[in-house]
């Protein structure tokens, strides 16, 4: 079983983000393994630590883990982070965490390991706007976006054809640099990511006179989104390596989609039940008979209305709501109708006459438990 991913880094669910990095730091150095060679324990719970931190370092990923656990938002959620990246990509991606990018902060420890990073590209943030229908059955979308692509020219190396790269002379490939420094405890060690190479080792030659050694350029690029049956307002859906493309063929950064609702004209979304609300005749409260109720799909459904329906009752059609998002919860939602009865506010001499009639009926007129039972209805409804 997985564990959560507070209990992993054994930090509350209310952490600060500084909380959450001093706690990953603290396992990371136990659990490292260039201090434990060849423990294959201590390397998976490298591994796992380095998974929680990945999501609950990030406030995006947080919000989703928090509100959806391990499946995430769109299903494929978090799962897997440890098990499909290797060391290294953990060094690359977290080594900020230890003061300097590797894990070379504290002493030379591992810093050779983590010394040519690789960077990545920033994420992008989109919105887009849903309607009830495509919330219900799920959409692909397709958009244009700006964002840096890799140089065509020199296909993200940042150099001219041909000329290649050369160890940086300041750390000699190491991406690093190490300080040593007297204290009152003796002589220490400190090491920080390399100013001539930014950590990667080595250093271009003759940078590539379209990105100007950067490895990218500012470019468009149409990015299809599938977007999962279910989502609502305020969801991010992430689309995983179609952001900014990282310099010098780093790693790309991904797309964060947020989920906006367009208002319906008949339909009011409650978690995954949709309201509707049905205004029926006195006749047809009084005697009974059928009414059509439209469907999110844009078909309708005969419905029955026993004779004495009473205003604020309401019917609950099972299955005729909106799915739940993928990985979280199960089933449909419902269709619930609520029912009002119209009452006109004019009348012909003839319709007075025959309601005239009828006022003084025993059987027109309500008692005490027909109004309570309205009451309660009404107060239902509204709680």
């Amino acid at each position: 079983m997985k564990r959560d991913y507070y209990e992993v880094l054994g930090v509350s669910k209310t952490a600060s983000e500084d909380e959450i990095k001093k706690a990953y730091r603290q396992i990371a150095i136990k659990y490292h393994p260039d201090r434990n060679p060849g423990d294959k324990k201590a390397e998976e719970l490298f591994k796992e630590a380095a998974e929680a931190y990945n999501v609950l370092h990030d406030p995006q990923k947080r919000q989703q883990y928090d509100q959806f656990g391990f499946a995430g938002p769109a299903g494929g959620g978090f799962e897997g982070f440890g098990a499909s990246m290797d060391l290294d990509d953990i060094f690359q991606m977290f080594g900020d965490v230890f003061g300097g990018h590797g894990f070379g902060g504290f002493g030379g420890f591992g810093g050779g390991r983590a010394g040519r990073q690789q960077h990545r590209g920033t994420d992008l943030r989109l919105k887009v706007k849903l309607s009830l229908l495509e919330i219900s059955q799920g959409v692909t979308k397709k958009f244009k976006v700006r964002k840096d692509i890799t140089c065509t020219h020199c296909h993200g190396t940042g150099a001219e054809d041909g000329s290649g790269r050369d160890t940086c002379p300041t750390c000699h490939g190491s991406g690093v640099i190490t300080h040593t420094t007297q204290s009152i405890f003796g002589m220490m060690q400190t090491q920080g990511v390399c100013p001539t190479c930014k950590g990667e080792g080595q250093v271009i030659k003759n940078k590539c006179h379209q990105c100007n050694g950067t490895g990218v350029t500012k470019g468009e690029e149409v990015v299809e989104i599938n977007i999962p049956a279910g989502v609502a307002e305020g969801m991010v859906v992430n689309v995983p390596g179609k952001g900014n493309a990282g310099i010098h063929g780093g790693v790309p950064g991904d797309i964060q989609v947020f989920i906006e609702e367009e208002e319906n004209d008949k339909f009011v979304r409650d978690g995954n039940d949709l309201i509707y609300n049905v205004l029926l005749d006195f006749p047809t409260a009084a005697l009974g008979g059928e009414v059509e109720i439209p469907t999110i799909e844009g078909k309708t459904l005969k419905v029955k209305i026993e004779s004495g329906t009473q205003p604020g009752k309401t019917m609950r059609l099972r299955g005729k709501g909106l799915p739940a998002v993928q990985g979280y919860g199960s089933g449909v939602g419902d269709l619930v109708v609520n029912i009002s009865v119209y009452v006109p506010k004019t009348l012909s001499r003839e319709e007075k006459k025959a309601l005239e009639n009828l006022r003084d009926s025993d059987n027109f007129k309500g008692d005490r438990q027909t109004e309570e039972s309205i009451f309660k209805r009404f107060k239902n409804y509204f709680a």
